[in-house]
């Protein structure tokens, strides 16, 4: 049965295109449901991020364009529109991408480690949702030992490396003191956390955060002392902000033209630096033609990540040594496990037939009859029913000469070693 891991990423699409395909949190379980309920598919399970969305599924012989076609029809396009954006994995190379996304070696800042909570978190979402199996759980559950691996093992994640501290480097690079500036972050997850704890250390004078939920906004900032306001309350703050880091799972931009040229009025033009970390974009891209607006997405980060990247290098070469050791030890496992099948479903319809044959023996036992008679039932039956299968098989193996199924049927049913001896 193929696995198969298939996306896009940073890599592959502008944003426009990922922002499109992305599927958040809330549309994440019934995505599933419906990948997994399309002909073929055995397993599935979606992992969508800022920089990447990718499904891996397992499917039947015959299904392997099936993640495709879904793809494309959940984003309302023709079949092949997405094509010259994705990469597919399939088996061992599945396997590979598996580990190496989860251990940031597919991220655009490499080595960070907010992707294998990604990870994670995906692979509890489709445990939720019962799309997964041995196979695919077992997948995961080394992906997430192979990052540890190469987190203890290497120095790869050595330094701060995340999407968030490369944002207030690019802040530092490209606009004024920070220890006299206000920064507005909108959004309360990890990204906007780890910016506000990047922004203390570099001794940020003012921090405003904003986010749906007051509350949790307010349990980032009272430890920093910044203060907390809601989305709906930003018309009336954002005019203070020389600085505003955006990292939301809106659907829809949070912040447009009107709002942003009312703010500039009120700042008399006092430039105003926006990174909007988000996909779906949180700020309208129209607002860059402003006068006194410097707008980044996070695509527009590449170039600061690049000198993160280099120093890196030797570690890389460290993590895909313990990749290409753990990929090699899972597809062991799995060709194991897929030998082990038809034993274990063998020895299934044997026992059934023995518990059948076992329950009328019981019975005429019950009924007075003859214990001879019971147990020449019991034996002939039952031998007759665990050779039946194996006879007809054999009887057309003969019919058409199937040498290979008879030398096989020869070395299985042998009561000795090759030469005829007992073992």
């Amino acid at each position: 049965m193929p696995l198969i891991a298939l996306g896009l990423n940073h890599l592959t699409a502008p944003i426009a295109l990922r922002e499109r395909v992305a599927i958040d949190a809330d549309a994440t379980p019934p995505a599933l449901a419906d990948l997994a309920a399309q002909p073929g598919v055995d397993e599935a399970m979606i992992l969508s991020t800022c920089n990447r969305t990718e499904l891996y599924c397992s499917v039947r012989d015959g299904a392997e364009r099936v993640p495709e076609d879904w793809l494309h029809a959940r984003n309302q396009m023709t079949p092949g529109r997405l094509d010259e954006f994705l990469y597919r994995h399939t088996d061992d190379e599945a396997v590979r991408h598996v580990f190496r996304v989860a251990t940031g070696l597919e991220s655009m800042v490499l080595g960070e480690p907010q992707i294998l909570g990604q990870v994670k978190e995906a692979w509890r979402t489709a445990r939720s949702a019962h799309t997964l199996r041995a196979p695919m759980d077992r997948l995961l559950q080394n992906a997430f030992q192979v990052a540890k691996r190469v987190r203890t093992e290497t120095r790869i994640g050595t330094g701060p490396v995340s999407v968030a501290f490369t944002a207030v480097r690019l802040v530092e690079q490209a606009f004024a003191d920070l220890r006299e500036s206000c920064v507005l972050l909108i959004g309360a997850g990890d990204t906007i956390e780890l910016a506000v704890r990047h922004l203390i250390e570099r001794g940020v004078k003012r921090l405003i955060v904003a986010n749906r939920t007051v509350e949790t906004a307010q349990a980032l900032v009272n430890p920093v002392g910044g203060y907390a306001i809601a989305l709906a309350d930003l018309p009336k703050h954002i005019a203070e902000a020389d600085i505003v880091i955006s990292a939301t799972t809106s659907r829809e931009p949070i912040l447009g033209v009107p709002m942003l040229r009312g703010a500039l009025q009120q700042r008399r033009r006092r430039p105003m630096l926006l990174i909007d970390l988000a996909v779906p974009r949180d700020i309208d891209p129209t607002v860059a033609d402003l006068p006194d607006v410097f707008l980044y997405t996070i695509d527009d980060l590449q170039q600061t990540i690049e000198s993160g990247r280099r120093s890196r290098e030797a570690s890389v070469r460290e993590a895909e040594a313990i990749i290409e050791l753990q990929v090699e030890r899972y597809l062991e496992w799995r060709r194991a496990a897929a030998l082990d099948q038809p034993l274990r479903v063998y020895r299934a319809r044997a026992e059934a037939q023995r518990d059948e044959v076992l329950a009328r023996a019981r019975e005429m036992l019950g009924k007075g009859r003859d214990p001879n008679e019971a147990l020449d039932y019991l034996a002939n039956t039952l031998t007759g029913k665990l050779l039946h299968a194996p006879s007809v098989r054999l009887r057309e193996a003969a019919e058409h000469g199937d040498q290979g199924l008879l030398d096989a049927a020869t070395r299985l049913f042998s009561d000795g070693d090759a030469d005829g001896h007992d073992a």
